[in-house]
């Protein structure tokens, strides 16, 4: 970092109704930051240009991991190393671990947040596709109360999503797996940690006897947001599974994503791999009934 560049103005409130009166009075001039990870590399790269910062490390309203019959509800700072630790969530989404143990390394997973993960609003982050497979919904706060969005009505383009600036994520609400049903989750990227995707696919399928009763998958890195595969999803849904619909399936989830070619990789190289990933899924999936 340049020291010679003003650093920006940090306020750390210690409740949350302190953050919202915060935000109430400097929404158009404050960046939210929780665990750091994203924005001081921002900052040591010299891109960051918000001037007033809103630390909320503090606020452990925002923590704990909580269950009811049937959802689990995750605080917004809780960590991937407090995810991956979490009997209540190896039983009710493993596949969210599963995820968590791909972000970073050890030092990462102690400090990055999976709220964080969730605003910071890359196509490439770990654990949406999971949230996006469980239909998971966001607690969303502000001083004029709260409201609950579904993560698949969240992203509305590159980088951004329908969080105003006055408000904070506080906690993220999905589904538990039920006996049915089967979660899966794969990265790849060019290492097999410690590296950002070149395509992230998670699903959640139900089954009975010998079919598919319905699924959802989510997938990353190949289109600017993070998304669902409908078409793919409608074509598995309550069908029996065999080679010629696991060829169907390679097909038709390339015409559900539109990848890019950048510094991690190529657009045919996404589209193919994401297809063999479903591949793999699929393919466990029928070992299974």
């Amino acid at each position: 970092m340049n020291f010679q560049e003003p650093l920006p103005m940090v306020r750390s409130p210690r409740t949350l109704q302190e953050a919202y009166e915060l935000l109430a009075e400097h929404a158009d001039s404050i960046r939210v930051i929780a665990g750091g990870t994203d924005l001081m590399v921002l900052m040591n790269a010299h891109q960051l240009s918000d001037r007033s910062l809103l630390n909320i490390w503090a606020l452990d309203e925002l923590r704990g991991i909580t269950e009811d019959p049937d959802r689990v509800r995750i605080g917004a700072l809780c960590t991937y190393t407090q995810i991956i630790g979490s009997a209540i969530i190896r039983r009710s989404a493993p596949s969210l671990i599963s995820a968590s143990v791909t972000v970073g390394a050890v030092q990462i997973q102690n400090r990055g947040t999976l709220g964080g993960n969730i605003v910071n609003a890359s196509p490439a982050g770990d654990t949406l596709p999971v949230l996006i497979a469980y239909d998971a919904e966001l607690e969303i706060g502000s001083a004029a109360g709260t409201r609950t969005v579904p993560i698949n009505q969240f992203y509305t383009g590159y980088r951004k999503t329908v969080l105003k600036p006055n408000e904070l994520l506080l906690a993220i609400q999905l589904p538990k797996l039920k006996p049915n049903e089967r979660d899966f989750f794969w990265k790849v990227g060019t290492r097999r940690a410690q590296a950002i995707s070149k395509t992230v696919l998670a699903a959640k399928a139900s089954l009975s006897e010998h079919m598919i009763e319905s699924i959802a998958i989510g997938v990353g890195s190949v289109a600017p947001t993070v998304i669902r595969a409908r078409r793919t999803e409608e074509l598995l849904s309550r069908v029996g599974i065999g080679r010629d619909l696991i060829a169907q399936a390679r097909a038709e989830i390339s015409k559900d994503i539109s990848p890019i070619t950048d510094l991690r990789s190529t657009e045919h190289y996404r589209r193919t791999v994401t297809g063999n990933v479903l591949v793999k899924f699929l393919r466990e999936l029928s070992s299974r009934q």
